[in-house]
């Protein structure tokens, strides 16, 4: 092969480097997942959420910010009402309350999911737009928390995912006694504790062969 010959593979296999290389930067990034999964490490078991980001996008954004900073680990159920929800993420087990400066979300009740057994939403107060941290698990299917019309009574509640491992763990909690403890009432008698809540990584995709 001439010196010339050489030069100009040379040059040709640069170039398509070169070429590789700026379509893989202008390669769009990766979509975020539309079902994330969040584990609850708590003091009676491993509870797994998988949360709609599709259906509830705001809801979800802010409960995974909220994963991320750690902002669950250390909290209880602090309400436990038999046969209907269990419900966190304002309580340590010394009765302090922990908040986030991240102010409340947007409801999204009218996504079309429903309260039904398992299911998870977003506890909030009587303005709509009030949710923030404290979501609950239903015990049972509860239609009456969810959107019927457009009135005070009638918003209910975001459902953002539901539990797919663990919901024998969360009829155990549910299960756990209550009794009314600083002014609040269902709160259990011992402590359960969600020790860690963490966004679990899922296995990437196999490459075709």
């Amino acid at each position: 092969m001439s010196a010339r010959s050489s030069t100009a593979l040379v040059v040709a296999a640069a170039l398509l480097a070169a070429g590789c290389a700026k379509r893989e930067a202008a390669a769009p990034p990766a979509p975020p997942d539309s079902l994330p999964h969040v584990v609850l490490e708590t003091s009676m078991g491993r509870i797994v959420l998988e949360l709609n980001r599709t259906r509830a996008e705001s809801t979800v954004a802010n409960i995974l910010r909220h994963v991320k900073a750690k902002f669950y680990d250390g909290l209880v159920w602090h309400r436990v009402e038999r046969g209907f929800v269990i419900q966190t993420g304002m309580m340590t087990p010394d009765f302090m309350v922990r908040t986030s400066s991240v102010p409340p979300v947007r409801i999204e009740s009218e996504n079309g999911l429903s309260n039904v057994k398992y299911s998870v939403g977003l506890a909030r107060g009587s303005d709509r737009n009030s949710g923030t941290v404290q979501f609950y698990i239903n015990l049972k299917d509860n239609p009456s928390l969810d959107f019927r019309d457009e009135t005070a009574r009638g918003w209910g509640y975001t459902v953002f995912g539901k539990v797919v491992e663990g919901q024998d763990v969360v009829d155990r909690i549910g299960q756990v006694p209550v009794g009314r403890s600083h002014g609040d009432e269902n709160v259990p008698l011992q402590p359960v504790v969600v020790t860690r809540a963490f966004l679990q990584e899922k296995p990437a995709a196999s490459a075709a062969h």
